[in-house]
């Protein structure tokens, strides 16, 4: 029977840490690791795939934001992953639609640094249900995300 291939994706910075708190999935699993690019990790032999750092505020946000979903489907397609899971934020949100487009699962873990508040992007995945799991590390979340799934931090 063929290994199921899972796709790890997330922005950099503490979303990529808690990403990395799955790589045991690899264990079991094949799995790859996507992430943005940045200065500091451009030689990181755990990163399978770079996409463009995204900032919402910046005057380019549009045309990096195709450029990471073209990009995305084209490791979608050269990966063909069964599962792609994500701590967020927004460089992980094309794959995460592509995955729910073409119908394989999807599993989005809200950030946690939420506490008390939900981040843009978790109310995306949760309210057009983009997610066929929805996971939050705090309980106070529920009251923001109710069907989410609480199973504690992954740290």
């Amino acid at each position: 029977m063929k290994k199921k291939k899972i796709c790890l994706i997330s922005s950099s910075g503490g979303h990529f840490e808690q990403l990395l708190m799955l790589r045991e999935l690899s264990k079991v699993y094949s799995t790859f690791i996507v992430t943005e690019k940045t200065k500091y990790n451009g030689q990181d032999k755990k990163i399978d795939y770079y996409v463009s750092q995204v900032n919402r505020k910046e005057l380019l946000f549009i045309f990096k934001m195709l450029g990471i979903m073209f990009k995305s489907l084209y490791i979608y397609i050269k990966e063909k992953p069964d599962v792609i899971i994500s701590t967020g934020v927004l460089a992980a949100i094309p794959m995460m639609f592509i995955g729910h487009m073409f119908g394989k699962k999807v599993i989005y873990i809200e950030s946690f640094a939420k506490i008390n508040s939900p981040t843009m992007t978790g109310n995306l995945i949760y309210k057009k249900k983009i997610a066929n799991q929805f996971y939050v590390q705090w309980e106070s979340m529920k009251e923001f995300y109710p069907n989410a799934i609480y199973k504690g931090g992954i740290y």
